[in-house]
């Protein structure tokens, strides 16, 4: 009788999955998959509009998630992975604060009642982190097999820094936006909105087709917003560190908690009009130490993760002050 394989299962939990074991990644999506049921299955069954006060305290929880994680990542895989993952997630969150205002004129322009917008987010959530998974395990494929890659990622980051720093910020027009444009050209789009429901039934020449609703259409313009936003974010986690199970675990824990931040932070986007130079000086930071990294060694992570705090601190500390006197936005619908 001829042997049968047997699988040895601490062997395959233990199974090295890009640099980590298979129970690490296992564990983590368990992590997202709980925090998702929780917030769409337990807290946000009802379609009803997010009130500030419930988006301070659910953004605060997501942050302490993140940053208890972080503290287990510091504590298991050591002081250089801890630091470098608290360097990717603080990037990262800083740059969803532009995210947020692209993400209240999108819901503003469609006419996205206030009360369906959690449901548009919780999906728009869901496919950013597909998306992002697809983006950073491509990204960790290239690193792996092209080391000079990362001076590529270090140009276009000294590249988008710079342009963020000399262009003269403006708000983006929706209706000139592309995809809007195909979407409207090519498919039933109907401007009325049936509810919580991405598609509706509507007659169209005398037979009833199926429309797109304001929630469909605004659903894909935020997944392309996050894509756009990814070409950013990926290549600086990049380039602090190459460890994908750090890079994807940072992103991710990073945009969950976008759906809560963009209630708190929707009608006082405003206030943060200096964060982008900072965002931009971060960026030219990255890149640079990259360069550098070839002509003076390797910059510690704790060094990174000191002068990113210490640039978005400060955006953040001066856009409050120059804004303070500023009446507040009214949310959109």
């Amino acid at each position: 009788m001829d042997a049968i394989a047997v699988i040895n299962l601490p062997e395959f939990l233990f199974f090295d999955a890009m640099g980590k074991p298979l129970w690490m990644w296992v564990a983590f999506m368990g992590v997202v998959a709980a925090l998702l049921a929780l917030d769409l299955g337990v807290l946000h069954r009802k379609d009803r509009p997010i009130e500030i006060r419930e988006s301070v305290i659910m953004s605060g929880f997501y942050i302490a998630i993140a940053l208890l994680y972080g503290s287990w990542v510091l504590w298991s895989l050591g002081s250089e992975t801890g630091v470098a993952y608290f360097t990717g997630y603080f990037i990262e969150k800083s740059l969803s604060l532009d995210n947020v205002f692209v993400i209240a004129l999108i819901f503003s322009h469609l006419g996205v009642p206030r009360e369906y917008q959690h449901r548009v987010l919780f999906w728009g959530i869901l496919g950013a982190i597909v998306m992002r998974g697809i983006m950073i395990f491509a990204g960790a494929a290239l690193v792996a097999n092209f080391a000079w890659i990362l001076y590529v990622f270090a140009a276009f980051l000294i590249f988008t820094g710079g342009k963020m720093l000399l262009t003269k910020d403006s708000e983006p027009a929706i209706e000139n936006n592309p995809i809007l444009k195909f979407l409207r050209r090519r498919f039933p789009v109907t401007d009325k909105v049936d509810g919580h429901h991405f598609l509706t039934r509507l007659p169209r020449r005398g037979k009833m087709v199926t429309h797109m609703t304001p929630l469909l259409v605004a659903l894909v313009l935020v997944e392309l917003a996050d894509v756009v936003f990814a070409v950013d974010s990926v290549p600086a986690i990049f380039a602090i560190t190459q460890d994908p199970f750090v890079v994807f675990t940072s992103n991710i824990f990073a945009i969950l908690g976008l759906r809560a931040l963009y209630f708190a932070l929707a009608a006082a986007i405003h206030r943060f009009r200096y964060l982008k130079p900072a965002l931009a000086l971060v960026l030219l930071f990255i890149g640079g130490k990259i360069i550098a990294t070839g002509f003076v060694g390797h910059v510690p992570p704790l060094i990174s993760l000191a002068v990113t705090l210490a640039i978005l601190a400060g955006g953040i500390v001066w856009s409050l002050v120059k804004t303070r006197d500023e009446p507040a936005v009214t949310a959109s619908h």
